[in-house]
């Protein structure tokens, strides 16, 4: 893997994550957080910001409005192309990121609902709905040899889920993820909201291995909702 850069963006308040790593500290999906949403209020202009960097998801760190609780933020995110409503390895870096800085909550808000943030040791965990999630094919594979044979993207249109049991009995899948958007990511390295769907779909616990060294972990609670959690390092890779 290569060195990762620092934290910190050229661009003035770019915060740069990797979440979802692997147990090595390896893998992560690249993640643009923006702590000062205040500064750049605009739809258009934080859309442009997020086709600029081009990772899979920037998110956009809103103020509190009057009345609005202190430990539930308000967040906005962005592919290079769409505005989410709700995406796992966002909330799950922001809400690592905030507490890192010494500003915990409790809660976030994308404009799905609220998802509710706990940690555990070097897990950071976010609870939220499968309805919240935006439409995408997850199609199962006869085995993991055949996710990993897959091209990127494969052929088709859509977003496509991929995935297969590695050890059934524990759990253990192996998925890949592609977006097919046309926008420049060819392939996520970590989805969350993806994660999210197969374990509602399998209504069970997953530990999933995704993309070039990536590891979600899932769990189905009593309350319909699902926990997504996973690892969260400070950087990404330099461009190859």
């Amino acid at each position: 893997m290569n060195e990762a850069r620092d934290v910190h963006d050229d661009r003035p308040g770019v915060e740069l994550l990797r979440v979802f790593c692997g147990p090595d500290g390896g893998g992560g999906n690249p993640l643009a957080v923006v702590l000062d949403g205040a500064a750049l209020p605009d739809p258009a202009d934080r859309a442009a910001l997020a086709a600029e960097l081009g990772y899979s998801e920037t998110v956009f760190l809103d103020p509190a409005a009057p009345g609005d609780d202190p430990d539930r933020a308000a967040v906005d995110i962005h592919t290079p192309s769409v505005r989410l409503p709700f995406a796992g390895h966002p909330l799950v870096g922001l809400a690592w990121l905030l507490r890192s800085l010494g500003r915990p909550v409790r809660s976030l808000r994308p404009p799905a609902g609220v998802v509710d943030v706990r940690h555990d040791g070097d897990l950071t965990w976010v609870r939220a709905r499968a309805s919240w999630v935006p439409e995408r094919r997850v199609e199962r594979y006869g085995s993991a040899a055949e996710v990993d044979a897959l091209p990127a993207p494969p052929p088709g249109e859509g977003w496509l889920y991929a995935w297969a049991w590695q050890d059934e009995a524990a759990g253990t899948v192996r998925a890949r993820g592609f977006p097919r958007r046309g926008d420049g990511v060819v392939e996520d390295e970590a989805t969350g909201a993806a994660a999210l769907l197969l374990t509602h779909r399998l209504g069970r616990a997953l530990d999933i291995r995704q993309g070039a060294g990536s590891q979600l972990l899932t769990r189905p609670c009593a309350d319909g909702t699902i926990e997504i959690g996973g690892r969260v390092r400070a950087g990404v890779p330099d461009a190859p």
